[in-house]
C-alpha cells in the first residue's frame, strides 16, 4: 500500500513512517522544506507550501491512504502572530489537500488526521468519550474544532474519514516527557498548580500503532489516541521521579508563576481532560504500554 504522510519528519510522523516501512508499505511524504526531500525505493518526499497553495501532485500517485499530521507545534510561546500560525498551519494544509483531491484523478479511499484531546472542556470530574460534543472555550479548543471541521470536508469526496484525538505523547527523543523529566533529573521537579488536573497520555509506540490500526481496519470517525489509564499531573510527576530515582521535595508550582513564564501557553499544563480509550479497546486494539510505569521504564531507562 502507498501511504501519503504530512508532518512525516515530526515526532509522531517519524515513528509512524518507521512502522509503515517495517510492514512493507511505501511512504510518500509532503514537506515544506526542499532540503528534506529524499528519494528511496519505498520512501519519497514531495514539496508543498500550504501558504502559497503549492503542491506537487505526483505525491498522490498510487496513494490509497493519507495520514495528515502537519501542524505548527503548540509548545511555543503563543504570541498573537504565532497563534495565527498554529491555526493556519492546520487549516490551510487541510484545505490544500482537499482542493487537490477534488481536482485530480486519484485512488485515495481514506484520510486519517491528527487531532487533539484539547477539544474537550477543562474538567476535574468528567470522563470524555468520542461522543461528547461540548468543546472547550479555550484557544486550543477553538483550534481543534476548526481543524476537525476542515477534515470533515473530505466526507464530500466519499472518503473514509478518521480523526485521532491525541493526548500527551510520551517519547524518548523529544516531546513533553523529556521536558518534564529535565527539572526532575536535577532535583527541581514539582507538580503544577493543585496537581489534580488529569493528563491523558500515550506512549509514542502505541500512538503510531493506533494510526496503523485504523488504516488497516478502515475505521471511520473519531478515536481518542490515549492510554486506558490517564493520571493526574501530580501522579505523573511522581511516577517520572520514581523511574528516575530522584526525590521530589519542592512545593507545587503556582499557576500564576507559569503564566508569567509561558504566557497564555501555560493553559496546556493546567487544563484537565480525563479521556477514555474505550472505543479503541472495543475494536480490539491492544496497547503495548497501557500502564504509565511500563511506559516510563521504556522511555527513561
Amino acid at each position: 500500500m502507498t501511504i501519503l504522510v504530512t508532518g512525516a519528519t515530526g515526532l509522531v510522523g517519524q515513528e509512524l513512517v518507521g512502522l509503515l516501512l517495517q510492514n512493507g508499505h511505501t511512504v510518500h511524504y509532503l514537506s515544506t522544506s526542499r532540503t528534506k526531500l529524499v528519494t528511496t525505493p519505498h520512501y519519497k518526499g514531495y514539496y508543498w507550501n500550504p501558504k502559497t497553495a503549492e503542491i506537487d501532485v505526483a505525491a498522490f500517485d498510487g496513494v490509497v491512504t493519507i495520514v495528515h499530521l502537519a501542524g505548527a507545534s503548540v509548545a511555543q510561546r503563543w504570541t498573537a502572530g504565532y497563534k495565527e500560525e498554529i491555526i493556519q498551519s492546520r487549516v490551510l494544509s487541510t484545505q490544500l489537500l482537499y482542493k487537490t483531491l477534488h481536482q485530480i484523478s486519484h485512488n485515495v479511499i481514506q484520510i486519517v488526521a491528527a487531532s487533539a484531546v484539547g477539544i474537550y472542556p477543562n474538567s476535574l470530574t468528567s470522563i470524555y468519550h468520542e461522543t461528547d460534543l461540548d468543546i472547550d472555550d479555550s484557544f486550543l479548543g477553538n483550534v481543534v474544532k476548526r481543524w476537525e471541521n476542515e477534515v470533515s470536508q473530505f466526507e464530500k469526496l466519499e472518503l473514509v474519514v478518521t480523526k485521532i484525538r491525541i493526548g500527551i505523547v510520551l517519547a524518548k527523543n523529544g516531546g513533553a516527557l523529556q521536558e518534564m523529566a529535565k527539572p526532575i533529573r536535577f532535583g527541581f521537579g514539582a507538580a503544577f498548580g493543585s496537581g489534580k488536573q488529569y493528563q491523558s497520555w500515550i506512549h509514542i509506540h502505541d500512538l503510531a500503532a493506533v494510526f496503523y490500526f485504523v488504516i488497516q481496519n478502515k475505521l471511520a470517525g473519531v478515536y481518542n489516541g490515549v492510554s486506558p489509564y490517564p493520571v493526574t499531573n501530580e501522579d505523573l510527576t511522581k511516577a517520572i521521579a520514581k523511574t528516575l530515582e530522584k526525590p521530589l521535595f519542592l512545593p507545587n508550582v503556582p499557576q500564576f508563576v507559569m503564566k508569567l513564564i509561558l504566557g497564555e501557553m501555560h493553559e496546556i499544563l493546567f487544563s484537565s481532560q480525563h479521556v477514555s480509550s474505550r472505543k479503541l479497546l472495543d475494536e480490539n486494539f491492544q496497547f503495548k504500554y497501557a500502564s504509565l510505569d511500563k511506559a516510563l521504564l521504556d522511555l527513561l531507562k
